[in-house]
């Protein structure tokens, strides 16, 4: 069992943190951070989900993971299986197979739906929009809803609305393109896709749902800072400002945008002024980094 007892020590470390970094402010603080956290967080769960069943039926064996794995492939090869590998411990392992295979279908899905999404909103674009000097870079939807997206992929696309180009000044307008260009730059979608994955796998889990708003949260301050290196604080606060005050927004569905998460928050983290990385920010990754090494290690041993 003491395989078994290191995956669920992973499990539990992983809810601590998640506990103490949805209570905690530095994650705003230090955003880059924050997402390497829920990286290995995500990680060291799915890892262990699949190991804890898997250990447990492997346990006749008294081998590390990764070791007793190997060997049950040869003797299921060979049509030989030690007498005390029972129908529960092979029930067991087919378990923990069962969960990696679902864990690999949502991912597998979450990616579909988005590659077709993203597409379907290419085609759209290549019908309607259209290139404006006054948004180098962009392409621009003639609709009055106040609208600021990236079209992530291979060929990113940042998109505007015409309802954008009479809200916003010219220095606003490109401290926003220059926020929408970080997402595309950084592969943001990528970077969600973990999370979108286990919301589809865990859907009435809030936990889950929780870990994937504030990872979007995140996402949306890492392309602010990566904006308010070009333009002043309080030119991209302004910004979202304003599309906290507009009428209507629009965003399809799997795109990223501008402001579609917590306007207020990431408006006050602007004004307010960068501190240093908080020691906790540190002691968050390196034990993340442990947690989420040590399932990779028992399924490599």
């Amino acid at each position: 069992m003491l395989y078994t007892a290191h995956f669920g020590a992973a499990v539990l470390g992983c809810y601590l943190v998640a506990l103490v970094m949805f209570r905690s402010r530095w994650p705003a603080t230090s955003p880059t951070i924050a997402i390497l956290c829920w990286q290995g967080i995500g990680l060291a769960v799915g890892l262990s989900a699949i190991g804890i069943p898997i250990s447990i039926g492997l346990q006749p064996y008294g081998q590390p993971p990764g070791t007793a794995i190997r060997t049950l492939a040869h003797d299921l090869a060979g049509g030989r299986l030690p007498a005390e590998l029972g129908l529960g411990h092979l029930a067991l392992i087919s378990i923990g197979l069962g969960i990696g295979a679902v864990l690999f279908w949502s991912t597998g899905a979450s990616l579909r739906h988005a590659v077709k999404a993203r597409q379907r909103q290419r085609d759209l674009l290549a019908l309607v929009a259209r290139a404006d000097p006054a948004a180098p870079g962009a392409l621009v939807l003639d609709h009055p809803g106040a609208a600021a997206y990236c079209v992530p992929g291979l060929r990113p696309r940042v998109v505007i609305s015409a309802g954008v180009l009479s809200l916003l000044p010219r220095d606003e307008l490109a401290a926003v393109l220059s926020h929408e260009q970080a997402h595309a730059k950084e592969r943001h979608d990528l970077v969600l896709l973990p999370f979108s994955a286990l919301v589809r796998a865990l859907p009435g889990v809030s936990w889950v749902v929780r870990a994937m708003a504030a990872v979007a949260l995140l996402v949306e301050m890492r392309a602010d800072d990566r904006a308010r290196r070009q333009h002043t604080d309080a030119l991209l606060a302004a910004a979202l400002a304003r599309f906290a005050t507009a009428p209507s927004r629009v965003t399809p569905a799997g795109m990223l945008a501008a402001a579609d998460h917590d306007i207020v928050a990431r408006v006050r983290r602007l004004r307010a002024p960068l501190g240093p990385t908080p020691l906790a920010a540190m002691v968050a990754l390196t034990v993340t980094s442990v947690l989420a090494a040590l399932p990779i290690a028992l399924f490599l041993s």
